[in-house]
């Protein structure tokens, strides 16, 4: 299994989504669900499989989903330490 921070130096960002969808019930009442995954702009194949299981699982069809996709750390902004120097 992969690490987050393993993600993050591989290029992955936290993608956020917020899908609109209707109620299977009541068809004019739009509700919300927010999902967050690790994924690689500009594909996000993780989305888009999200996005598709939606579709083919769930009752509720989609309105809309508006995401977001933030790179947290690059490989030239993480530096191993392998100690600590203390100096009161």
């Amino acid at each position: 299994m992969t690490t987050e921070t393993e993600l993050m130096l591989k290029g992955y960002g936290l993608t956020t989504a917020e899908m609109f969808y209707h109620l299977p019930d009541f068809p004019h009442v739009i509700n919300t669900f927010v999902w967050q995954d690790y994924d690689l702009a500009p594909d996000h194949a993780k989305l888009l499989g999200f996005i598709a299981f939606w579709r083919d699982e769930i009752e509720g069809p989609l309105h809309s989903v508006r995401f977001c996709h933030r790179k947290m750390i690059g490989p030239g902004e993480w530096r191993h330490v392998t100690g600590e120097f203390t100096y009161h």
